[in-house]
């Protein structure tokens, strides 16, 4: 929910204002601070500057953290973002020569000039990966908002070939998918967000941990160089990543950062939400309407302001509306559908956990204007754990544990206040000023609802949803969705792009609403032709995204009397293989947790040599295995409809050969098409040598067990996929109770092998069928199950050779 009567325009100011004085103020003295001597310690190397310090600190051979200030010491206190306290640093030499101190690790050599104190990364080969301008590090005094203070700026030189990607989600941004030689505001406010991660084309990533507001320059001298400001600070603090591809990349800033755990089976399949279901009678009348039309669904969502008429955070479910929400979640779970509860991080006066917030000093004087009461509500102080534990007391005592909810959304907390960013800059939260925190409110309130979560509620695993988040937050169990966006085809474009950068920051999982939220801040009338294809367009992509979910305002449920029977069916054919695909993508979930894969991949993550994939907004690969094309443009409806079938341009990324996944036609890479889309088709291929499991039709993710497995293989190439299971909603397999096995295609051959299963958990198969389709033209395509499978193999968790 949101601030309906503000304007993003208006919203803009304050930052745009932000951006001209640090424009106007980056006149720094500081520039170009010389080495006067240095000191090796076990964990990296300190320099004495003529004008302060640097410190280059060896977490890994392939991480590296820079720290620079002009003041006589670094700050002491634990960074927010970074957890990994590097107890072992590796190995490393210390050398010079000409002008430069040359650190070597086993995987860089990070050479820093004695006169400039410009930092150079280079590969062991003494091939340059990037380096710091000149003109590099800098600390410039400042006042923001009435606040003495610094600004904080890198700057990198960029070659011309070179590509970025990350920078968080920004809902409103409809530019091009790379930052190279374009700006970013890095500030958390309502529709916009900021996670400070870089990921580069040569081979390496940034993470810049500072939490003020800031401004991403992606053209600056020409171009040929990119700065990243930040408005509040005292020393400069960034970490280097070496993949060089993304993975290995991704792979280090989690391990930097923290692992994203694995979320419930049923956390993968259809969420369904609406602003906002008014009762318990209406909730349950929705999961009648999908299990009596055995539609798939997994989730149903209980928006705001269920309290009515009491004030915000009473943590009430109005009994005249919800006269037994324990009976009501469990008649959801009979029905296996699990429930997600709205619960906001503010507060009314005159409520009960208000009072005990005050009077424990937990909370802020930060606002919101209640576009509902007209009431200015306050937020509670997440950056105080004592605070975060009440908080979460509160929830759990009055909603989440007292009535067996099972997910939690978190709404509102950026936090929003409108155009009053200067108040967040001046508010005094526990840990410090405002504006030295203006972007960590939604890790760290994430932070405290995990915690309390995994004390309290063991045999469940969490699941947040969260209108915004921070570098860190995948920790958290939290997923990114971006905010409330219109019901527009310009909307749903921005959408693309934003959660595959939002992925490519290092947050694993990203959602949008369905349809998007709203229309002129009503609902849409979802029974008109242009609006239905909207939908369709919109959950097509939804069903290629890690989190499946539908919301907005208007009634838009599959069984819905606002979809006529061609749209419906369309809808049912994209739920239906999503829980198809449930084997495939619960394995990369496992992937996710074990590995820091990333699910929701820029084409660079697989073709980052491929320079014709660097500025493609929308195109993204789904695991390795899928290339997932949303059609975008409104085709069939509309003032500019043709008659006719319609296509929309697809890239295929060259270097391999491609599978269309509907027709099972193979095609070579390096090519564009003119890939048809009719309104049932989202134009979707497949990479030739991938191994695609697919399970039986279900209704809900874990009505079936996996014992019957068509598995799908396109030829052309060698490929290999890890399978996962373990137990599906518990913390099990924390203690090592998951099991993978190994399937592994040699296509010369035409040889499938199947490794032994590792691992063991409860309630595990003995053993499971394989029918294994070798794709060819319509044998294996589309969405059915392939009526005649090429063999079918009985595996028992042995080694397993099958020559096809």
């Amino acid at each position: 929910m949101s601030n309906q009567f503000l304007t993003y325009k208006a919203r803009c100011a304050k930052s745009i204002l932000f951006a001209a004085v640090l424009i106007c103020s980056l006149v720094s003295t500081n520039v170009n601070a010389a080495i006067k001597s240095y000191k090796v310690k076990p964990e990296g190397v300190t320099f004495m500057l003529d004008k302060g310090l640097m410190k280059i600190v060896v977490c890994k051979d392939d991480i590296i953290e820079v720290k620079y200030t002009i003041f006589d010491d670094f700050l002491n206190k634990p960074s927010l973002v970074v957890n990994n306290d590097w107890l072992q640093h590796p190995v490393f030499k210390v050398t010079e020569q000409n002008n430069n101190v040359i650190i070597t690790t086993k995987k860089l050599k990070i050479k820093i000039n004695k006169t400039t104190n410009a930092v150079v990364y280079t590969n062991l080969k003494g091939e340059v990966i990037t380096s710091e301008d000149e003109e590099n590090k800098t600390i410039t005094p400042a006042t923001i908002a009435g606040i003495s203070t610094y600004n904080i700026s890198t700057q990198f030189n960029s070659p011309a070939n070179e590509a970025l990607y990350g920078l968080g989600c920004h809902p409103l941004d409809t530019k091009s998918i790379n930052y190279k030689g374009r700006n970013q505001d890095m500030l958390i406010k309502y529709m916009t967000g900021a996670i400070p991660v870089l990921l580069s084309t040569k081979g390496y990533g940034l993470l810049w941990d500072n939490y003020s507001a800031s401004n991403f320059y992606g053209a600056e001298a020409g171009n040929t160089k990119y700065k990243y400001v930040s408005e509040s600070g005292k020393q400069v603090d960034y970490y280097f990543f070496y993949g060089p591809d993304f993975d290995h990349i991704i792979d280090l800033y989690r391990v930097a950062t923290g692992k994203a755990p694995m979320y419930a089976k049923w956390a993968f399949g259809l969420f369904q939400s609406q602003d906002r279901y008014m009762s318990e009678a209406e909730i349950l009348s929705v999961k009648d309407g999908y299990r009596n039309n055995h539609i798939p669904v997994d989730v149903i969502v209980q928006d705001w302001y269920y309290w009515d008429p009491l004030p915000i955070g009473s943590h009430v479910m109005k009994p005249e509306r919800y006269p037994h929400p324990k009976q009501m979640i469990d008649e959801l779970h009979k029905a296996n559908i699990h429930g997600m509860i709205s619960i906001w991080p503010v507060f009314g006066k005159g409520t009960a956990n208000y009072d005990a917030l005050v009077k424990m000093g937990g909370m802020t004087d930060i606002t919101w204007d209640n576009v509902v009461t007209h009431t200015y509500d306050s937020y509670y102080d997440a950056h105080y754990p004592k605070a975060r534990d009440l908080y979460w007391e509160q929830a759990r005592d009055s909603l989440i544990k007292r009535y067996g909810w099972d997910a939690w959304w978190i709404d509102q907390c950026e936090p929003d206040n409108g155009t009053l960013l200067d108040a967040r800059r001046q508010s005094n939260f526990w840990i410090g000023k405002g504006i030295d925190y203006f972007n960590t409110y939604s890790l760290e309130h994430t932070k405290g609802i995990y915690k309390g979560w995994r004390k309290d509620i063991p045999g469940k695993r969490a699941f947040f949803l969260a209108r915004q988040s921070f570098a860190g937050a995948q920790r958290n169990a939290a997923t990114l969705w971006s905010s409330d966006i219109t019901c527009t085809f310009s909307a749903f474009k921005s959408q693309v792009p934003q959660g595959i950068n939002s992925c490519a920051s290092g947050i694993p999982y990203w959602t949008s609403d369905i349809g998007g939220y709203h229309y002129h801040w009503g609902a849409p009338d979802w029974s008109k032709p242009e609006n239905r294809e909207l939908f369709t367009r919109w959950f097509q992509f939804g069903a290629f995204c890690p989190i499946f979910r539908i919301h907005g305002k208007g009634e838009r449920a599959i069984f819905s009397k606002n979809w006529d029977d061609a749209t419906r069916a369309t809808l049912l054919k994209f739920d239906k293989l999503r829980y198809r695909l449930m084997p495939y993508i619960y394995s990369l979930a496992g992937r996710t947790t074990q590995e820091n894969y990333t699910m929701m991949r820029a084409l660079t993550f697989d073709f980052r040599k491929d320079p014709n994939v660097y500025s493609i907004p929308d195109q993204y690969m789904f695991g390795p295995a899928f290339l997932v094309n949303p059609v975008t443009e409104q085709l069939y409806t509309g003032a500019n409809a043709t008659p006719g079938e319609k296509t929309r341009k697809v890239y295929l990324p060259a270097a391999t050969k491609w599978y269309d996944f509907w027709t099972g036609k193979e095609l070579n890479g390096g090519q564009t098409l003119d890939a048809a889309a009719p309104m049932d088709i989202l134009p979707l291929y497949v990479k030739a040598g991938s191994i695609i499991p697919m399970g039986p039709e279900m209704e809900y993710a874990t009505e079936k067990p996996a014992s019957e497995i068509e598995l799908r293989i396109y030829r052309g190439a060698n490929g290999q996929f890890k399978f996962y299971e373990d137990e599906n909603d518990n913390y099990n397999y924390e203690k090592g109770k998951f099991a993978t096995f190994t399937l592994t295609w040699k296509d010369k051959e035409k040889k499938l092998l199947i490794s032994a299963t590792k691992g063991h958990f409860t309630g595990m198969l003995k053993q499971r069928y394989f029918n294994i389709v070798l794709v060819n033209g319509k044998h294996g395509a589309n969405t059915g199950i392939t009526a005649k499978a090429d063999r079918r193999v009985v595996y028992d968790g042995t080694a397993t050779e099958v020559k096809l």
